[in-house]
């Protein structure tokens, strides 16, 4: 390193290691990118500042998407879950999401093994204080160095490049490495910034506040200051999290005891089975003495005293807001979670507040069940910068500064699974962008993690974005069930996918589709279908019928099918569930196809990246200044962009067709 305060230059860089950052690093690093995964403190790697937890409705499908293209946290939640539920199963399997309590500590060391044993992956505690760029085409300082065009060790230095971080400007540039607050730079081709909730961040309570990152780390606040004299435009978002309290100072003879379910549906598709349960989580509620405490207080929380400024997520309330916009409800659900066997701390959700410490204790106790709750952490609000999504390119890059990609809640989405599927997306796309490939971009007829980035970078978010089923339009396709059959063969042949991986997905794959057709082929007499078909409350048949044709009645499942079916053949409980599915839902599944073959035609129709929308008279001018700034790459893009309408669209197509 010398004088120079220069380290080893690397392909790809990745500022920050929540759970976002560990698999950016970690697809990078699968790709045969040499790697360096930077975090402010190596204790908070996949830290669990909020509810320990992976999975829930809509975020399940993420997390198995992320599992079928070869990412970790799958894996991770299947070796450390102390307890493990398939939610909305009394609805249909559109909407089936797993959910796991995490011990968020076992969770933190395994991740943190997997990166410290990751080859080509170098792991090291620092604090980023700096991007550092140069005018693109510019060349001052840069030489050939390691792989795919990294700045050569020799002639980089903090201060060649740092008088070109003066503000973005309207000028191209490209990444060229970071400067951490110790003084040192390194060089590097590519950088994935995933700096989560620690950008500037601060800590509320009432109307004290003091810089913080979530659950007392240190915040990134040199990275915050600089980006904005580089000239990034940064918005303040803001969420919270509620108190800890000790297990051993509950009274749970007052709550409704929430167990797991018995037979356990693993997160990774590598996975035929997982543990065991190892604890139940509790309900409990609020009333209206709690309400009162909130109410006769609003004003010293840190949102209602006017103490904080940042954009709170709509679909995760503090307890304040509850009461305050839901006067009429006597009660609001809690749902404790414990947070580890190892620990006696037990999250509250459902109740984040920024009260002052002696009224939350106040407030606490008037719940049944924690009138003697001894309290462990105390909640709070924090606020942090992010960027505007609609700023990056499809493949999370970000516009105008070529090598740098963006992933987590910089993007301004809120939750773990959220970060970590952007994640991996913006570590395949910073590996294959050195390579000279085309970015990985999935689509949102092909997977949540499609819906996720389309809705950021298309339609923006004005809060903290969180996936829901709701998002997705061909949910009843994008099932949790089959995402290795939409998704792991695009792993495969991006080689993050294993061989293993492809070959339980085919093998998969080929049982469900020989036991659908054996099933339309495989006939019974009235006779025998009629008596199962009693048992069940169905109505009875005349003649021949196929196992297919009573499968799709809604009382005959796979299993009860079974006692009629003595030829059935020994198949995975994966490609049962697979093969119920397809032919129960054969008449939905088929229209929803149609429906993506019509948005395909849509999204098939390019639009010239050098067009000038802005001279396009055409264009009413709210349609023009959005799709100048939005870019998008597809007429079906441009359709989702809000202030864009239908006869804006219809020009567009006029305009392509004369190119």
């Amino acid at each position: 390193m010398g004088n120079s305060g220069t380290g080893e230059a690397y392909d790809v860089i990745v500022v920050g290691a929540g759970h976002a950052g560990c698999e950016a690093a970690l697809a990078s690093a699968r790709l045969g990118k040499r790697t360096l995964l930077l975090t402010i403190n190596l204790d908070s790697i996949a830290h669990m500042p909020c509810n320990p937890s992976i999975g829930g409705t809509g975020k399940g499908q993420l997390v198995k998407e992320i599992d079928a293209l070869g990412g970790e946290m799958g894996l991770l939640i299947d070796k450390t879950f102390i307890q493990s539920r398939m939610l909305n199963r009394s609805k249909g399997p559109a909407v089936h999401s797993p959910r796991a309590q995490a011990d968020k500590m076992r969770y933190h060391i395994e991740m943190k093994r997997t990166l410290e044993r990751q080859e080509g992956l170098h792991l090291r505690q620092g604090e980023v204080a700096e991007l550092l760029f140069e005018d693109e085409g510019d060349g001052s300082g840069v030489g050939s160095g390691v792989g795919s065009g990294t700045p050569d060790e020799a002639d980089f230095s903090a201060g060649s490049v740092n008088a070109a971080v003066s503000g973005l400007g309207g000028k191209a540039r490209k990444i060229v490495g970071v400067r951490l607050k110790s003084g040192t730079s390194y060089p590097a081709a590519a950088v994935v910034l995933a700096a989560g909730a620690y950008l500037g961040s601060r800590i509320f309570v009432s109307d004290r506040s003091f810089a913080s990152g979530p659950g007392g780390f240190a915040p990134a606040v040199e990275l915050s200051e600089s980006m904005k004299a580089a000239g990034f435009v940064l918005r303040r978002f803001k969420t919270g999290t509620p108190a800890r309290v000790l297990a051993s100072s509950l009274d749970y003879e007052k709550m409704q005891e929430q167990k797991g379910d018995e037979k356990i549906v693993p997160f990774s598709f590598l996975n035929d089975e997982a543990g065991e349960n190892k604890i139940s989580c509790w309900l409990t509620y609020t009333n209206p003495r709690g309400h009162a405490v909130v109410a006769e207080n609003i004003e010293k929380t840190a949102p209602y005293g006017g103490y904080t400024t940042g954009v709170g997520p709509r679909y995760c309330l503090s307890i304040e807001d509850k009461v305050s916009r839901f006067p009429e409800r006597e009660r609001h659900q809690l749902f404790l979670e414990p947070e580890g066997t190892d620990t006696e701390e037990v999250y509250i959700q459902g109740m984040s507040t920024s009260l002052p410490e002696p009224l939350q204790e106040a407030f606490y106790r008037t719940i049944p069940g924690m009138e003697r709750a001894e309290f462990s952490r105390y909640a709070y609000s924090i606020e942090y910068d992010c960027l505007d999504p609609q700023r990056l390119t499809p493949a999370l890059a970000y516009r105008g500064v070529s090598g740098l990609f963006c992933a987590g809640q910089i993007n301004g989405t809120s939750g773990y699974e959220e970060a970590a599927a952007q994640g991996l997306v913006a570590g395949i796309n910073a590996a294959r962008g050195l390579d000279g490939k085309e970015p990985f971009v999935p689509g949102r007829e092909e997977a949540y993690i499609g819906v996720l980035i389309d809705d950021l970078v298309t339609k923006g978010t004005d809060e903290p974005y969180r996936i829901m089923t709701s998002r997705a339009e061909f949910r009843l396709v994008l099932r949790q069930d089959n995402a290795d059959l939409r998704l792991t063969p695009a792993g495969y042949e991006l080689g993050l996918a294993s061989e293993l991986r492809m070959e339980r997905c085919l093998a998969k794959k080929t049982a469900a589709e020989t036991e659908m057709a054996r099933l339309r082929a495989a006939r019974v007499g009235a006779a025998q279908a009629n008596p199962l078909l009693s048992g069940l409350g169905g109505a009875p048949v005349s003649g021949t019928i196929s196992l297919a044709e009573l499968l799709v009645r809604p009382e005959v499942s796979y299993e009860a099918l079974g006692a009629i079916d003595p030829a059935r053949p020994m198949i995975s409980a994966a490609a049962r569930e697979q093969a119920e599915i397809e032919i129960k839902y054969a008449g939905y599944i088929e229209k929803q196809k149609k429906q993506i073959d019509k948005f395909r035609r849509l999204e098939s129709k390019q639009i010239p990246p050098s067009i000038d929308y802005l001279s396009l008279e055409g264009l009413r001018l709210e349609a023009r200044q959005k799709l100048n700034a939005i870019r998008p790459a597809s007429l079906g893009q441009a359709a989702r962009i809000s202030g864009v309408s239908p006869a804006d669209i219809s020009v567009l197509m006029v305009v392509i067709k004369s190119l």
